[in-house]
């Protein structure tokens, strides 16, 4: 599941646990961003599927090709966040507003303490203890932002400041069946209601929250209403503000405690990462129901319901 790798696995082992094939499983992933070559992941193109053109050669990193069929394929994710700002009309300065809200409310919880709820500390070889997230940024504002240039295409309105930056992260969850939570005299935080994936056109693949949320709320008989708080991973904010703008998402319910803009999206990670945010949203703020959603590169989505125990 790319992006939303993590979640999957969370999925997983929830759905084995239902099926009874096991009833403890330890869910999660790693993504260590910096590691990621300049240019992306040098992908090995599939001859039957793209139609070479003799403009590819000098065309840039950031040209999509063309798929047989009619579509783009192997199209830089910046460019599908591009396609959703034009088609939904979301503007540079509402992406850049979007991206200083997701900083200072991550600042907020990372003063506030409530980030210390999810953070596992790391101690370092240099005896320094790794607690506090190094990704939110302090010092932005919204002039700052307005000076960084287009990353992707030329007028555009996607850049560095408003996209999800490459961040190195781990997450991972512990789910086990509600008889062996009661054995182990174990309280668990919260529940796996349902979940379910979607796919939409690789040129959109932002857009995948959206019919993902749709089903899975389906699934569970529910109304978005219904949905105290939902947390969706900021891939970039344009991709963001397109979901909250077609699902009509009150955005006090947005990511309370920021998100990926200012957190990173260390793809392995990001997914677990999200439900434990959720997880800690809902307890923050005394509420039962939270989604958990992220868009995923080729196009798809994924969304997972859960609700607050303790």
């Amino acid at each position: 599941r790319f992006c939303a790798s993590s979640l999957q696995a969370v999925n997983m082992a929830a759905q084995n646990i239902m099926l009874g094939f096991g009833d403890v499983f330890v869910a999660g992933g790693v993504e260590n961003m910096s590691r990621v070559p300049m240019g992306g992941f040098n992908p090995s193109y599939n001859p039957r599927l793209v139609k070479p053109r003799e403009e590819d050669a000098s065309s840039g990193p950031y040209q999509p090709l063309e798929l047989e069929y009619g579509y783009s394929s192997y199209i830089p994710m910046g460019i599908t966040a591009e396609n959703l700002a034009r088609e939904y009309h979301i503007s540079r300065e509402a992406q850049d507003a979007f991206a200083l809200r997701s900083h200072q409310r991550a600042i907020a919880a990372t003063d506030n303490g409530t980030f210390k709820r999810e953070i596992v500390p790391v101690p370092l070889p240099n005896g320094r203890l790794m607690e506090i997230d190094e990704g939110p940024r302090r010092d932005t504002s919204l002039e700052r932002l307005a000076t960084l240039e287009p990353a992707f295409i030329k007028g555009g309105s996607v850049t560095a400041g408003n996209s999800s930056p490459l961040n190195d992260g781990a997450a991972a969850a512990v789910l086990m069946s509600a008889q062996r939570a009661r054995d182990l005299g174990i309280m668990p935080l919260a529940k796996v209601h349902t979940m379910a994936v979607a796919g939409v056109r690789p040129d959109i693949m932002g857009f995948g929250p959206v019919p993902a949320m749709r089903k899975a709320l389906q699934r569970a008989g529910m109304q978005l209403s219904d949905i105290d708080i939902i947390e969706i991973n900021e891939a970039f904010a344009a991709q963001t503000l397109s979901v909250v703008k077609v699902m009509g998402i009150d955005e006090e319910k947005l990511n309370p405690h920021g998100g990926a803009i200012a957190l990173g999206h260390p793809l392995g990670c990001s997914g677990a990462r999200i439900i434990a945010t959720l997880i800690n949203d809902l307890q923050t703020a005394d509420k039962t129901f939270g989604i958990a959603t992220l868009c995923i590169g080729g196009g798809q989505g994924l969304a997972t319901i859960i609700e607050r125990l303790a």
